[in-house]
């Protein structure tokens, strides 16, 4: 196999029941005005049309269908190891439409910062063809050090460069529209399977910041992104993975320095969940979230222990990409 050359770029789509988005998705694909070295979708044995239906259409894109649904993370690591032949993966949601230069943008931010591996995409909330309005869907994501993840800039309205790192600070991509180096990728060990879906991508790039890999958010590089377009935003499924994901996410990456220093505060946000959907009315699967996340301590605590010998960044450099303070998360999260 020949080196892949600098600019190669693999789309990778998972699908699952995406139903039109597919469609859709995949023209936006189409027109880019880098065309990806290869375009992959995997489907993760769709009830729906909407994978026949994108086979029959797009004879340029390579399909895959798995016998089961492996979940988002096992189906990306799918294509992430198939794709033996670029240096980078791009990876989009079938629920996200990417501007004609979105790949351009980012292959130029990856070729002007070659000290960074991960870059991530400006989300717009997908808007009727009737309604102008540009509304963040998210600009990245925040990790804050109790454990808790959110949208950064969600809902706000969108102006270039008004992110405010001091207020905000980029932790992750959202995996919705994002580019990573693919060896980077697969020195850390791919996404994390045990997720099935939900905070995979945040746990990825928390498992690349402490190896010393590095990124940015690329405002030029936007998505209209329809979001929880097929998981179906605060269901129980997602109410589930999320919850479960957010506590093996800090047990396995929060540095020793951090750990005891932040899990009173990890404790207090886990406590408020299950005060908070009890009083939803949801009590039965938020209990059943951080039950599966107990339950699944001891593997996690395995992991853990190889993720940490292998940190190759000190607490202090990783403290900046942590949004702090008991209060930040209600203070800077969208109303």
């Amino acid at each position: 196999m020949q080196s892949p050359d600098n600019d190669s770029v693999a789309v990778i789509i998972v699908n699952f029941n995406a139903g039109d988005y597919l469609q859709r998705c995949l023209k936006a694909v189409e027109v880019q005005t880098v065309r990806p070295t290869r375009t992959i979708v995997v489907d993760n044995a769709s009830t729906d049309s909407s994978f026949v239906t994108a086979k029959q259409t797009f004879s340029w894109v390579e399909f895959i269908s798995l016998d089961s649904n492996t979940g988002f993370a096992a189906a990306n690591n799918h294509a992430i190891n198939l794709a033996d032949d670029v240096k980078w993966v791009a990876l989009l949601n079938p629920d996200a439409f990417a501007n004609s230069d979105w790949l351009k943008n980012l292959l130029y931010a990856a070729e002007q910062n070659p000290d960074k591996q991960f870059f991530s995409s400006k989300l717009l909330k997908a808007q009727p063809d009737d309604i102008t309005e540009s509304i963040l869907d998210g600009a990245g994501d925040c990790y804050h050090q109790s454990g808790l993840v959110w949208r950064r800039l969600h809902g706000r309205q969108s102006v270039n460069g008004a992110a405010s790192e001091s207020q905000h600070p980029f932790f992750s991509p959202c995996a919705a529209a994002a580019l990573y180096l693919r060896e980077a990728v697969l020195a850390v060990g791919g996404f994390d399977e045990d997720y099935f879906c939900y905070l995979e991508d945040v746990d990825l790039v928390f498992r690349m910041r402490l190896r010393g890999y590095q990124g940015a958010h690329i405002d030029s590089a936007i998505v209209q992104h329809v979001g929880s377009g097929i998981t179906q935003r605060d269901s129980d499924f997602s109410i589930y993975h999320g919850h479960r994901n957010l506590v093996w996410t800090y047990v396995k990456n929060m540095p020793r320095a951090l750990l005891w220093k932040t899990l009173p505060q990890h404790l207090l946000l886990n406590l408020f969940s299950l005060v908070y959907y009890s009083f939803k009315g949801r009590p039965g699967v938020i209990f059943k979230a951080k039950w599966a996340a107990l339950k699944g301590l001891g593997q996690q605590l395995k992991k853990r222990r190889v993720i940490q010998a292998q940190t190759k960044i000190t607490a202090q450099q990783l403290m900046p990409h942590l949004a702090q303070g008991l209060l930040s998360p209600y203070l800077h999260r969208s109303k």
